[in-house]
């Protein structure tokens, strides 16, 4: 390994640097927004229910778009998630797409 592959572009980390205080920037003006208002029934429900919308919109695509084992592994770890508490449910998730990908591949 040579002391080139440890430098650092200077490009590089300003993108870094750039893109974490657009989301420090963007987590505290909602913190600042929000803690000004008082919220009640509708909104409230509506801000409870935003992390499981942000969660389903981020895992979906990838369990529509990656094969039957993933989507069939979602499907498991969904109903665990139901019985179960949520670390044994994600344990079984992860479980059930190691196994299934090592039967359907």
């Amino acid at each position: 390994m040579t002391l080139d592959a440890l430098q650092i572009d200077p490009l590089a980390l300003a993108a870094i640097a750039g893109m974490a205080l657009v989301t420090y920037a963007s987590r505290i003006g909602g913190w600042l927004v929000i803690r000004r208002l008082v919220v009640s029934g509708r909104a409230r429900a509506a801000l409870e229910a935003v992390p499981g919308a942000v969660l389903a919109a981020v895992i979906t695509p990838a369990v529509l778009a990656t094969g039957p084992a993933e989507t069939a592994a979602a499907a498991i770890t969904v109903v665990a998630a139901l019985r179960l508490p949520q670390l044994a449910a994600i344990v079984i998730g992860v479980v059930s797409v190691v196994i299934l990908r090592a039967v359907l591949y």
